[in-house]
């Protein structure tokens, strides 16, 4: 089926899959850590909260065709969201596996890894102060 014919919901459960491979991945080369210690590395990048925060730094560095599939990821009913997750960061979790899947199916691998490198990369504070000469 072309990947344009299908729903938001089926493209996020794949990127749900794909998303959490590839974290998986870069872990295990990252590292020669015991199982118990690459899963709990992995929560931190595979909760609702954490793709939310992820998501946000990826949209300024989106086309507009991805964006637009962010959007109907978003906005598309997925479920009930799980107790320990916030609504809106559920929403835009979904958003984010709902691009990863639609990048994977349309064999877009090297974007795939462009984006997810992001969620490796050290993220500036917002709290910091910039002088007005930076």
């Amino acid at each position: 089926m072309p990947v344009g014919q299908l729903s938001p919901v089926v493209l996020a459960y794949i990127g749900d899959a794909v998303f959490e491979v590839y974290i998986r991945q870069r872990l295990v080369a990252g590292s020669n850590r015991k199982p118990h210690e690459l899963h709990r590395a992995a929560t931190r990048y595979v909760s609702a909260a954490a793709q939310a925060r992820l998501l946000q730094q990826w949209m300024p560095l989106l086309s507009e065709e991805e964006a637009d599939i962010v959007r109907r990821g978003r906005n598309t009913k997925s479920g009930q969201p799980p107790r320990n997750a916030d609504p809106g960061d559920y929403r835009h979790a979904t958003a984010l596996e709902c691009l990863v899947g639609y990048l994977y199916y349309r064999g877009e691998r090297g974007r795939l890894e462009q984006l997810i490198d992001r969620a490796f990369c050290p993220v500036p504070d917002s709290t910091e102060e910039t002088s007005p000469n930076s």
